[in-house]
């Protein structure tokens, strides 16, 4: 198992706990409400039957101890401070109502008088309420029959909504939380990558430049022309390769220049430097593309494109590259017929350290994307891979401008 199956299993599993956690708070929030809406019920319970016995009293003669329990149901009644409740006979009339925002005040010497606009506005409440469960029977007497409705108090309204918030709470938290920690660890990688590109180019400038040193003495010393011509273009070669590494890290110099041609370049360098039994051919657009680019770093993302295909190919094969504009933008393709990429590693590709290969640090494609998404503001993907038949990788980059005079199409 490599460090990006790593990664992902334990972010499905930071996920999951994640989702553990949240659930269970949820469970325990709503759990509370229903307590909550259990207990007001029981007190709603417990009002409707003061109310049944405060009927039953006032039907029969009065006693002192009659008064007493008159007193005392009334007090359970007027304890109620914080559920809405409205009580209504069998015809639906309003005899009493507690705890409402009415639009008018109550006259504190006639509390049974509503008002026309608290009667509509009672009326209301009541439709509101019939169409629920919060409501109990009283009966008063065979023929007298009356009926409690009430409404949530304010705190169980708030609870109701306290789980909703939690769970906003903490995805909010759970998502700030795993993008902190994603993007510390791309800012480290970034490091890691810069730090060990300027460095390589800082060690190979000294033998290079000695190298070049060694090149004038071999040809000052009557070498063969050719041989030290060749073994020019290798030192040449290396010093390219220093200074693409140098510019990692920093903003390289953008320039304008035709796609074609810069892609005719890299090929045609590559071309003479894979086996013969690979066929690498290119296929360039009949417009020049005008595009903003560091013609060499494109240069070295196209060699790693090629060369990866050349990898894929295992000695025999064909390769096309072709530009196209399409939407606005220069399009790169490189397509190879080798063994193809299965679904599940088409986005890992580019992941630092990622390989196929039995060699090699699995650098190259996470350095091309670099440099084609944040140096060129364009995007490079697979476009197309099925195992046993090949690849396409893609490269879209911003178009200067729309296409220019025709030239002849270009095909190698």
């Amino acid at each position: 198992m490599n460090i990006y199956d790593i990664r992902k299993y334990g972010t499905a599993l930071f996920l999951a706990i994640s989702v553990g956690v949240v659930a269970f708070f949820l469970y325990v929030s709503n759990n509370l409400v229903e307590d909550l809406a259990a207990q007001e019920r029981e007190r709603m319970q417990i009002w409707a039957d003061a109310t049944k016995q405060l009927a039953d009293i006032n039907s029969m003669p009065g006693t002192d101890a009659q008064a007493e329990n008159i007193d005392f149901l009334f007090s359970i009644i007027q304890r109620n401070h914080n559920i809405p409740v409205i009580l209504t006979d069998d015809d639906g009339n309003i005899l009493d109502h507690r705890n409402f925002d009415l639009p008018e005040p109550v006259d504190s010497a006639d509390t049974y008088y509503i008002s026309p606009a608290n009667e509509r506005y009672l009326r209301q409440k009541l439709n509101d309420l019939a169409g629920r469960q919060n409501v109990i029977h009283i009966i008063i007497s065979a023929d007298n029959l009356q009926h409690l409705y009430y409404d949530d108090s304010k705190l169980l309204r708030r609870l109701s909504f306290y789980p909703y918030v939690q769970l906003l709470v903490m995805l909010a938290f759970i998502a700030v939380v795993y993008f902190a920690v994603s993007s510390t660890k791309r800012a480290e990688q970034n490091k890691v990558w810069v730090g060990l590109s300027k460095e390589t180019a800082h060690q190979l400038g000294t033998p290079i430049s000695s190298l070049m040193a060694w090149m004038e003495i071999l040809k000052d010393s009557g070498a063969d022309p050719d041989m030290v011509g060749e073994m020019n273009k290798d030192v040449n070669r290396l010093s390219t390769i220093a200074s693409r590494f140098s510019k990692i890290g920093s903003r390289p110099q953008m320039e304008d220049a035709d796609l074609n041609e810069v892609v005719f370049k890299a090929a045609s360098y590559m071309r003479t430097r894979v086996s013969s039994r690979i066929s690498l051919s290119t296929e360039l657009s009949g417009h020049s593309l005008p595009v903003k680019l560091s013609a060499p770093l494109f240069e070295w993302v196209m060699e790693n494109l090629i060369k990866n295909a050349v990898d894929a190919m295992e000695g025999t094969g064909a390769i096309t590259v072709t530009t196209s504009a399409e939407g606005g933008k220069a399009r790169v393709t490189v397509t190879d017929t080798g063994k193809g990429i299965p679904r599940k590693n088409q986005k890992t590709v580019f992941n630092p350290g990622f390989t196929t290969k039995k060699r090699g640090w699995g650098l190259g494609l996470t350095l091309a994307k670099r440099i084609i998404e944040q140096y060129h503001k364009g995007r490079i993907f697979v476009a197309w891979s099925e195992p046993g038949k090949g690849t396409s990788f893609e490269i879209d980059l911003p178009a200067n401008c729309a296409k220019t005079a025709v030239n002849p199409a270009q095909t190698r």
